[in-house]
Formats: C-alpha cells, structure tokens, sequence
C-alpha cells in the first residue's frame, strides 16, 4: 500500500462538524468520491482529496509514513504539512527523511491504531523537529498483506482534539481509500510497463523487418510484389530471395508457430541458416532437410514445442522450371494466363522442428508467360471477421480469379478484400503475401 494511501487520514472525520455547515454530508462525499473516481495519477488524487475534505479534518498536522522496504527501526517520513514543497514519495523516494528509532518507529513497528494524549519526546528522538510542539497524536495503520507498511500521523496541541469514538470508523476508511489508490499506484507502473515493453517491442520489430529483403529482387522474366504484416510489433511470418547464380533464384516463405520476440527470434535464426544452406545444398529438399535439423538441435535447448511451416523454391529464368519443397506450409498457387488454377502441393511433409529424421522430397513444374504464383502464410485464409468466421481457402482463391495487370494489383486486390471482410477485427496472425506473375 502506497504512501499517498495515508492522505485519507490526515485527520479523524467528523461529521458532526460537517453537518453544522450549509453543506449537506451525503451530497459532500459523493461527489468527493465521484470527483476521486476520475482521477488516473495518485498525487493528483490526494490533491483533490485534501482539497475538497478540509472541512472534515481535525488535528493541527500530520506526518505520513512508511517502512517499506526497511528493517527495524529504520522509516521514511513520506509527507507533512510543515513542509514547504511536497515530494513524490515514488518517483523521488531519496529525498525523503529517513530516520531511526524513536516514538514513530515504534508505532509504525507496532502496527496499531491508537491516540496519545500525553507526548513526550526524548531529546534525542529524530522525530522531534518534525512533530513540532505536539501535546497529543493519533496513528492510523494502513495494512498491505497482514503488515502495516505506511501510517498517517495527526498530531495537536490540544491533548483532548482526538476522540476514539471516531478512530475504528477512520481506521476502516483509511484503508479502503489505500487500496482505491494502491490500484492507482499498479495501474500508473504498469503503463510504465507497457510503455518501456512496446519500445522494447517496436526495436525488435524494426530488427526483424531489417533481416527482411530491403527491396525485390531483379529475378529475370518475372514480376514481384511483396506485402508483410505482422500482427504485433513483431512477427514469425518470413520471405526471401536468395541468388544462388545467374539465372536461378531461391524464393522462400515461412511461418513461425506463434508470434511476437519469440517467433521473430526463431525466424532470424532460421534466416542465418538458409542463408548458407541455400548455397551448400543444390535441392530445396535438401536445404530444407538441413534446416529441420539444426532447428531441431536448437529446440532442445531454447524453445521445444515451436515448430516452422516454410515453402522453398528454386527458380530457373532461363528453363522456366520451378523446383520445390514444402515442410507443412500452405500451398502456393498458381493461375494460368487463362484462368487455370492449381495449387503447389505435391511436395507435402511435415514442418521443420517436428521430427529430426525427416527426409523432404521435391516436385517440379515448368511455368508459362502469363502464370501467377502466389506464395502466402495463413494468417490470410484464417483471418476472422467480428463473428468469427474465417476468410477461408475458397474467397483466396475467387481473388486469383481476377483479372489483374501485374503482381501488385494481385497483393492490392487480396489485401482489400481481407480487410473488408474481417472489418474492425484486429489481425490475430501475421499476414505475408508473395506475388510472383512469369513475364516471358
């Protein structure tokens, strides 16, 4: 329980005395609470607070302590009204007085509510210059799991100003009031949280898209379009183009499971080995074979239970072949210049990280001018609208049936239609989609 939770009780509530004014009590703490329940920073609320239930306050002063983080005897002054300036007792914790011993150390300590009416402070008691001239003082201990961590302090000349009628009803009020505020206290450090967090995230996002092609690749006879997003700052959806001589390509999409650090971590680990399996291997069953091994020797260590769907393909310019493989990735598909639509799939197994003796095999096609192939993760077919309902294999494929002028007004179309249909629902997966129409 936070220090600003003593703020309630910088004096016993009476009433009585609210009563004799021409202000109505009920109506006075309603909207005193109302005006409570809109404030979002505690300091602001406890300036509220006092500012509002001044007719309410008895006691000449108060002090408002805490043993947080402290051992016997030693405590924290956190606020009091002989103070010129007031200090966040959060954000500027070492400027507050911090003593040892004595009468307040001992009522902290003990962790009772109680009223002292005869004062008497040793001369070398720490809290002397801080009390003043007091005759008489009333402790309220504010509890945070069983232990009194904070108390409010109001002290008076007058050795008969405190009534112990009024003490368990204040007691009770003080720390309702501490837990309203501690919520205050949680919710301001955890936006902190989130704030510091969403910057770590936005870098590691940033990262990740640097690992990502900077721009397209010049492939010979063909026309490419790229469209990336990730449903968080960062994502597990990957693509890329490896040249591998001059007139063959590799071309790759994958899609780590899950999203976020993890998955992107995992897929810049996945990128560093394509990266020289694509050179080393002459198959795509083969790279691939590669790559769910060493993903899988990593897995023991780092992160079991992920695993990696990724399609792989080696693009010839000058034969117009495409040789390729595919670890439980979506198929691409493929549209001829005149409509014919079928889907690469007929190198299906398992996805990388799963089985570590998995032997990928490949298949090949010979593309013509005019067809269009269209790599994609799932995040586009199991996109969902407010109701629930997916995208769906069947509407991707009635927008391959459009006639479009080239690779980008194919990604423009499927984009469009995947946002109007999932309208205001927010994108639970990453969505990659890779155009690539054969020009000659």
């Amino acid at each position: 329980m936070s220090e600003v939770f003593s703020e309630y009780t910088e004096s016993i509530i009476s009433l009585e005395k609210l009563a004799q004014t021409e202000v109505d009590p009920l109506s006075y703490i309603v909207e005193t609470v109302r005006e409570m329940s809109r404030q979002t920073d505690p300091q602001t609320m406890v300036s509220l607070f006092r500012e509002r239930a001044n007719l309410l306050f008895r006691g000449d002063q108060h002090l408002s302590l805490s043993r947080r983080g402290l051992t016997y005897p030693w405590y924290r002054i956190t606020r009091s009204t002989l103070w010129q300036e007031e200090i966040d007792p959060w954000k500027d914790t070492h400027l507050l007085p911090l003593l040892e011993g004595g009468l307040l150390a001992e009522l902290i300590y003990e962790g009772k509510a109680e009223i002292i009416r005869d004062v008497d402070l040793a001369a070398d008691d720490p809290a002397i210059e801080h009390l003043g001239e007091t005759s008489a003082l009333v402790c309220f201990p504010l509890y945070d799991h069983g232990e009194s961590l904070n108390m409010v302090i109001r002290t008076s000349t007058d050795p008969t100003c405190f009534d112990r009628i009024n003490l368990p009803h204040a007691v009770f009020e003080t720390n309702l009031f501490g837990k309203a505020t501690l919520s205050l206290v949680l919710a301001r450090r955890l936006q902190k949280a989130n704030d510091e967090l969403d910057q770590q995230m936005k870098r590691v996002g940033e990262i990740q898209r640097s690992l990502l092609p900077a721009s397209l690749p010049e492939i010979p006879n063909t026309d490419l379009a790229v469209s990336y997003k990730p449903a968080t700052r960062a994502g597990g959806d990957y693509y890329d183009f490896f040249k591998l001589d001059q007139d063959r390509w590799g071309i790759l999409i994958a899609d780590v499971s899950g999203h976020g650090t993890p998955a992107a971590v995992i897929m810049a680990m996945l990128r560093t080995m394509l990266h020289t399996a694509c050179h080393d291997w002459e198959s795509p069953c083969q790279v691939l074979t590669y790559a769910n091994k060493q993903l899988i020797k990593q897995a023991q260590s780092y992160y079991d239970g992920t695993f990696v769907t990724a399609f792989y393909g080696v693009y010839d310019s000058t034969k117009n072949t495409l040789r390729y493989s595919s670890a439980g990735h979506n198929p691409p598909l493929r549209v001829s210049r005149l409509g014919k639509l079928c889907e690469l799939d007929q190198a299906q197994y398992l996805p990388l990280a799963v089985d570590v003796d998995t032997c990928y095999k490949y298949s090949d096609i010979t593309v013509e001018s005019g067809d269009t192939l269209l790599f994609y993760t799932d995040g586009i077919t199991e996109a969902s609208n407010d109701a629930g309902e997916m995208y769906g294999r069947d509407r991707l494929l009635s927008c391959m049936g459009e006639d479009v002028p080239n690779a980008q007004h194919i990604i423009d179309c499927i984009i469009h239609k995947v946002m109007g249909f999932c309208g205001s629902a927010t994108a639970e997966d990453d969505q990659t989609l890779l155009a690539m129409r054969i020009l000659s």
